[in-house]
């Protein structure tokens, strides 16, 4: 019998889910938490891994320098590398001003932020979840639960649409981000991500129903969910684990075109985020998930809602697993 290629006895069970794949959720800039890795090292094992797409996530500032700069160095490798402005206090909070910053913000056309972020830790929701004190909850971002959103929300919402980016709706409660939700297609915003680990899936059909492509991530079912971290500032807090059994019911309630999987890897007590994907992709098959169902939700989903054109090489470099050990 012919021995195996050893480069193929290198590539571990569920790496052509990684083919083409795109991971919009990866946590590989400078941190107060420690980093698994740099935004080049991300985009080099995602490369490696025959993937197309890397979305650069940042809590402490606009992402979208990082990802310029990691598109300027690597291009040749062929992964679409992009960031953008999660509004938390620290990167400048929900205001116009920065959202106008981080639509410019890269080397030049096309370079700048391709999301913009409402808060996600820096919310009245997740501080009350965090059990953080009166005093911080009462500072952070909310919405109202009636009347018109107050400024600077529409001025905001208004330039995301006009530059036809795409609109995460951050962490906020089930009734907020279905408001959130209505009030930015109302003025002309098409691309629409919720984070839905942490919905009720009542909610997340809403919000599939409106158009909204839903997230859902290996943190959230993750060890990491176990400690407490630092998220955006030195007090570390833990953000309860998600249910596989309840996320695998939330992808199934809702059409698979509106779902995408990604790793939200990057924090050092995680795989690196190709390994952390590919995890996710395998629990969620080993949890009754159809590959057929799989392969979109990380590949044509995000490459539709974030305009990815690059299709790829068709494979992995020989080897990638050893980049992973």
């Amino acid at each position: 019998m012919r021995p195996a290629d050893p480069a193929t006895r290198l590539r571990p069970p569920g790496h052509d889910l990684l083919v083409g794949a795109v991971d919009c959720h990866v946590h590989a800039c400078p941190h107060i938490n420690a980093r698994r890795l740099d935004a080049f090292q991300a985009v080099r094992e995602a490369a490696a891994a025959g993937m197309i797409g890397l979305g650069l996530l940042d809590n402490f500032g606009n992402s979208s320098g990082f990802a310029a700069l990691a598109g300027r160095e690597l291009g040749h490798l062929g992964v679409d590398v992009w960031g953008g402005l999660i509004m938390e206090p620290r990167a400048g909070g929900v205001s116009a001003d920065a959202v106008r910053t981080a639509l410019a913000y890269g080397y030049g056309p096309g370079t700048g932020a391709r999301f913009i972020s409402f808060p996600t830790h820096h919310t009245r929701h997740t501080a009350q979840i965090e059990g953080r004190s009166p005093v911080h909850v009462a500072g952070c971002f909310h919405l109202p639960a009636s009347g018109p959103l107050p400024d600077p929300i529409p001025a905001i919402l208004d330039q995301v649409a006009a530059a036809d980016v795409v609109l995460n709706l951050g962490h906020l409660s089930d009734s907020e981000t279905v408001r959130l939700a209505e009030a930015a297609l109302d003025r002309g915003v098409r691309r629409l991500l919720a984070p839905a680990a942490h919905l009720g899936i009542d909610t997340v059909r809403a919000l599939a129903a409106l158009g909204v492509s839903v997230e859902f991530s290996f943190f959230s079912v993750s060890h990491a969910t176990a400690v407490g971290l630092t998220h955006v500032d030195a007090e570390r807090h833990r953000i309860p684990a998600s249910p596989l059994d309840q996320v695998v019911e939330s992808i199934c309630a809702v059409a698979p075109g509106q779902v995408i999987l990604s790793s939200d890897a990057g924090v050092a007590l995680l795989p690196p985020p190709v390994e952390s994907l590919r995890c996710f992709l395998l629990l969620l098959e080993e949890a009754g998930l159809a590959r057929g169902l799989l392969r979109p939700m990380v590949n044509d989903n995000p490459r539709r809602l974030f305009g990815i054109t690059a299709t790829g090489d068709g494979g992995p470099l020989p080897g990638w697993g050893a980049l992973n050990v």
